[in-house]
């Protein structure tokens, strides 16, 4: 699954499942935009991809303004003259139950996780339409599918993202631009380190593999999804969640 010359922006690449995403498409040969909300986060994420030999680009983005989205892009298309793939990996969770959400909090995460992924997307299609060839993958989630008590924000942007990709998936396979996505169960990073013992004990129960995912896990199935071998796959939603939800 080479990406040799290939060049890719990951947002949300400065810890986490976007680091992993990063560093796995380096490893395959891809130069990383490595764009986060905070550039002085990213300083490990681009280290280890210049350690693997390819180019980085640490960018600052705000996925929530449609300007800094479209900026970021220019910039890449000045800098190495093409973006190839897009991971719309930035995201954000402001859990509470319904009731008790504050409306801030419901259009913060709507703002970043869907209007984020509108923007970025929106941004690099011009460019991947004219040399008919674009790679996109969103992150999206299992709650999306199954909801998650305490999540309706979240629950709510992930399904919105997985109906996205979806349609963007439709409107832009005659210019040979697949747009996917990944829907993680729950994996074993900082948002989930937090939990108690007992929370986590219940949730290892509903996972057949019997552990958390890791986000090596979830970068591989982007790996694939950008890849010359997923080459005839769009609106596709692959689940990486170690069986806890099968469809």
């Amino acid at each position: 699954m080479s990406l040799q010359g290939k060049t890719a922006i990951v947002t949300g690449a400065a810890q986490g499942i976007g680091r992993a995403i990063a560093e796995c498409l380096a490893q395959a040969g891809a130069d990383i935009v490595v764009a986060d909300l905070d550039p002085s986060r990213s300083v490990e994420t681009i280290a280890s991809v210049e350690k693997l030999g390819r180019k980085a680009l640490n960018i600052k983005v705000n996925v929530a303004d449609a300007t800094d989205t479209k900026s970021m892009v220019e910039q890449v298309l000045k800098t190495w003259g093409k973006v190839d793939i897009l991971v719309n990996n930035a995201g954000i969770t402001r859990d509470g139950l319904l009731l008790r959400m504050k409306e801030e909090d419901w259009n913060l995460v709507l703002q970043i996780n869907l209007n984020g992924t509108f923007n970025c997307t929106k941004a690099v299609l011009q460019s991947m339409t004219k040399q008919r060839y674009g790679r996109i993958v969103n992150i999206a989630s299992i709650v999306g599918v199954i909801g998650n008590a305490g999540q309706a924000n979240y629950s709510a942007s992930k399904a919105a993202v997985i109906g996205f990709t979806k349609t963007v998936g439709r409107e832009y396979a005659s210019r040979n631009v697949t747009v996917n996505a990944v829907a993680p169960g729950f994996i074993d990073t900082a948002m989930t380190h937090g939990l108690p013992a007992d929370v986590k004990d219940t949730l290892l129960k509903q996972i057949p593999l019997g552990r958390l995912g890791a986000p090596a896990d979830v970068a591989a199935a982007v790996r694939f999804l950008v890849s010359e071998d997923a080459a005839y796959i769009t609106g596709h939603v692959l689940h990486v969640n170690g069986g806890m939800l099968m469809v």
